[in-house]
């Protein structure tokens, strides 16, 4: 260009004087995403100020949060074939052990609670009476004696709460059995993460949130891997990675590894 000066100086200092382009923003990993739909009325809010550093997290393509709509179906009907069947062959069990629980200490057959569903939605949960009539006076008592570490989850290998029979019941988790009627109505499924207590999701953090994004199920990965000798957090982690990895042909092996796992009664407090 007639006119033009042109700059003065070494190569490396007319290096120096160009513009230096902006700084690409850092790669974020797509594994800290978490699925919320807000259109729902009821909604789990997950706080992603907090620490993301426990793994995994989960997408929205993964496993059960990206099945299809017929492998959902799929998933649903086999919860209302087996869930069914299950109830007419062990009826006769049902009926019996209702009459152990009546007849061997005073209270209610049943026992209600309310427990935490799919997306934070909170449902009246079933199932025979385990412990004495006061058990949850006692437990403010029995509070420092929590053998499940973080302080999540309340339990004790040794309850003094549990009745003789109610010991019986909880090994070979027949106490379980009228949770069938929460996956005939599909409140819960029959594999999926267990659910929780009310106080116990007001501890959760954005990380453990993420096992309330699915239906919560009759049993799960833990359940077959040691039950209640686990902590919390490989709970938690073994839930999340079994919503990552699922296939109905998961489903089945853990439905096939339950019945040995009850019948052994390990990790049954």
């Amino acid at each position: 260009m007639p006119g033009a000066v042109k700059p003065r100086g070494t190569a490396a200092e007319l290096d120096r004087l160009r513009p230096v382009p902006p700084l690409a923003p850092p790669a974020v990993s797509p594994r800290l995403r978490v699925v919320i739909d807000l259109r729902e009325s009821e909604q789990l809010t997950i706080d992603f100020r907090e620490a993301a550093v426990q793994s995994p997290w989960l997408r929205s393509d993964d496993g059960l949060l990206g099945a299809s709509r017929w492998e959902r179906a799929a998933k649903r009907l086999l919860d209302v074939v087996i869930s069914t069947l299950a109830i007419a062959l062990l009826f006769p069990m049902v009926v019996t052990t209702a009459l152990m629980v009546a007849l061997s200490s005073p209270g209610p057959v049943f026992y209600t609670s309310d427990r935490v569903g799919w997306r934070g939605r909170r449902f009246r949960f079933l199932k025979f009476r385990t412990m004495c009539r006061d058990a949850e006076a006692q437990r403010r008592e029995l509070h420092e004696r929590n053998e499940v570490p973080d302080g999540v989850v309340f339990k004790i290998r040794r309850d003094p709460r549990i009745t003789r029979v109610g010991r019986v019941l909880r090994k070979l988790s027949l106490d379980e059995l009228p949770q069938l009627l929460h996956v005939l109505s599909g409140k819960m499924s029959l594999v999926g993460p267990r659910p929780p207590l009310p106080e116990e999701v007001a501890a959760y953090g954005a990380w453990e949130a993420q096992r309330l994004l699915v239906k919560p199920g009759l049993t799960c990965l833990w359940q077959v891997s040691g039950r209640s000798d686990l902590d919390f957090h490989t709970w938690v982690r073994m839930d999340i990675e079994y919503i990552r990895d699922w296939s109905l042909w998961l489903d089945l092996k853990l439905l096939a590894r339950t019945v040995p796992a009850v019948l052994s009664g390990h990790g049954a407090y």
